[in-house]
């Protein structure tokens, strides 16, 4: 079976991905056996199978590198080999259409002043966020990104962030209750 797939990426992101001496781009060979082939010059990469497909693991390879491109850095993306780890890109233009103010209004929100939104948002979902461009990428198990989408999307469309923070509050609350109950129903 052949499998063959293309991905474009940032120019200014092939660094990161290829890493010092070629680092980043081995690891992810190694670890997917995969083979990577980059043109620095037009920012494509090229994934094709090393070997049998049931021993590589090609999909995990393309999310791991639109990871990387996406704004993350490869320890985070590394992650993503966990089995029970996503990746979920939300492209903030379905809220902005094409007004560039727009988009750097809610990218700011998302941010928050001195990064603070975000990092309140990824230590309430446990989640890892990164906003490159105009998307908005979230890393993490299928419970914490649909948190963290949950409140990017509230702040998104015009939410208060005492709201979303009230939000994201409550449903740590509720998941450690759920935690504790399950826990004493074992005992």
């Amino acid at each position: 079976m052949s499998f063959q797939r293309n991905l474009k990426l940032p120019l200014d992101r092939i660094g990161v991905l290829v890493g010092k001496n070629g680092a980043v781009k081995s690891e992810i060979e190694h670890r997917c056996n995969v083979i990577l082939s980059v043109d620095g010059k037009i920012g494509e990469v090229t994934i094709d199978l090393k070997g049998d497909i049931n021993q590589s693991q090609p999909f995990k390879a393309m999310d791991i590198i639109t990871a990387i491109g996406r704004g993350f850095s490869p320890q985070r993306a590394f992650k993503l080999l966990n089995e029970d780890t996503v990746l979920h890109v939300v492209d903030l233009r379905d809220y902005t259409g094409k007004s560039r103010s727009s988009l750097e209004r809610i990218k700011g929100r998302i941010i928050g002043l001195g990064g603070k939104s975000r990092r309140f948002i990824e230590e309430l979902t446990n989640a890892y966020i990164s906003i490159f461009g105009h998307t908005v990428s979230i890393i993490g198990r299928i419970d914490e990104v649909r948190l963290a989408l949950d409140a990017i999307d509230m702040l998104a469309s015009g939410s208060a962030h005492k709201t979303v923070y009230s939000m994201l509050q409550r449903a740590r609350t509720k998941a450690k209750m759920d935690r504790m109950k399950l826990w004493e129903e074992q005992i």
